[in-house]
């Protein structure tokens, strides 16, 4: 079996909706599942809301979460890895988006931390309908960020940031940040930008995890669409960009697939995990 592990992103890969897994998508990872490819999730999403997924497809998958910054085992509390953000990171973060007026959020791994009352058509508070009390993302909504700090103190593992109409004062908040040697910014979309500590990426994360598994870089299959997604699909043996990805994304990846649309992710472990010679 030349790959052994699988690692995917989440929103614009796996999903094919933001709630959704197509049954194509849901088939073919679990037949590269019980074929013994070990398979994981990668996003930029809060643990609690990429188990949910993961518990969908029903597999065993170690969970890399907000963006590398937590990697734990899906049925388990082991925590392979977690880095969060000091106090002293939480303020300057703090202050370049109170400069720029950005619409915030910060997260634990289950929950939400944000300034407003978040509104009732936020993805997490939708799946939040459907779901038991232990499986919900928590809000800390409505408190002022430097008391959650405290409150949330050695527990804060990215902060998001969101602008829905002046991207270029998005793209200067997030070109200050960057002067940060200490910060890790990264995009998830072209309307937003992601800070977690230095070093936190899905790719450091995947490396991690692969050698934790005992699995060598060039069996390692990554897939994924966005920014963030970047550092795994350059470190994978086979590093695979969505139909649906950004032109540079494509570019640096090994091959392109479908889109998340059309199962592109079924696509790709058909061809290269299912169909192997």
């Amino acid at each position: 079996m030349k790959y052994k592990l699988i690692c995917l992103d989440m929103d614009g890969t796996l999903l094919s909706s933001p709630s959704s897994i197509s049954e194509e998508n849901r088939k073919a990872v679990l037949q590269a599942y019980e074929k013994g490819v070990k398979v994981a999730i990668a996003t930029g999403r809060l643990f609690t809301s990429a188990k949910f997924y993961a518990d969908l497809i029903g597999i065993k998958a170690p969970i890399v979460a907000s963006n590398g910054a937590y990697v734990r085992e899906k049925d388990t509390e082991e925590v392979i890895y977690k880095s969060s953000l000091n106090q002293d990171q939480l303020e300057r973060i703090y202050n370049v988006i109170k400069k720029y007026d950005l619409l915030t959020y910060f997260n634990t791994e289950d929950t939400l931390i944000s300034e407003i009352v978040v509104g009732e058509n936020h993805g997490y508070k939708v799946n939040n309908k459907d779901l038991p009390e232990d499986k919900r993302i928590k809000f800390d909504e409505g408190i002022d960020f430097k008391e959650a700090f405290k409150k949330h103190e050695g527990s804060i593992l990215k902060a998001i940031c969101v602008e829905m109409e002046d991207i270029d004062k998005l793209m200067k908040a997030k070109e200050e940040l960057k002067q940060y040697s200490d910060l890790e910014v990264v995009s998830s979309w072209t309307n937003n930008f992601e800070v977690m500590n230095a070093g936190t990426s899905k790719g450091t994360a995947v490396k991690r995890l692969a050698e934790m598994l005992g699995i060598k870089q060039e069996e390692v299959i990554c897939m994924g669409d966005s920014e963030n997604d970047l550092s795994m699909i350059q470190y994978a043996g086979l590093g695979i960009a969505m139909g649906n990805a950004e032109e540079f994304i494509k570019k640096q990846a090994d091959y392109v697939t479908d889109t998340n649309a059309n199962s592109g992710v079924a696509k790709a472990i058909e061809k290269f995990v299912l169909n192997e010679a």
